[in-house]
């Protein structure tokens, strides 16, 4: 019984000051965390990450919206056209209005 005591004891005592260092080095961390994302450089180099990504996402939806504008158009391959192969090819709509049975 007097083992158990002096271990929840010892426990307890490192438990608390564990709890101490960590909130400790938590905000030592979170400090330098901010510290260098203050950093001019590192704001300069996320400004041209974000212009990189803004680019890309707009090249990225002209894409879709002329696939989009094909398919709309019955240019593209989900149209019902047979393809090289031969095969039919059926679009949702197709599906839908069947039951889901392509024909």
């Amino acid at each position: 019984m007097v083992g158990k005591l002096k271990w929840l004891v010892g426990f307890g005592a490192g438990y608390v000051l564990g709890a101490r260092a960590g909130r400790e080095r938590y905000d030592q961390i979170a400090g330098r965390a901010q510290e260098l994302w203050s950093d001019p450089r590192v704001q300069e180099k996320a400004g041209q990450a974000q212009q990189v990504v803004k680019e890309k996402a707009d090249q990225a939806q002209q894409v879709v919206k002329e696939k989009v504008g094909d398919k709309a158009n019955g240019n593209g391959a989900g149209s019902g056209s047979r393809s090289s192969s031969g095969a039919s090819t059926a679009t949702a709509s197709t599906r839908s209005s069947t039951g889901g049975k392509s024909s």
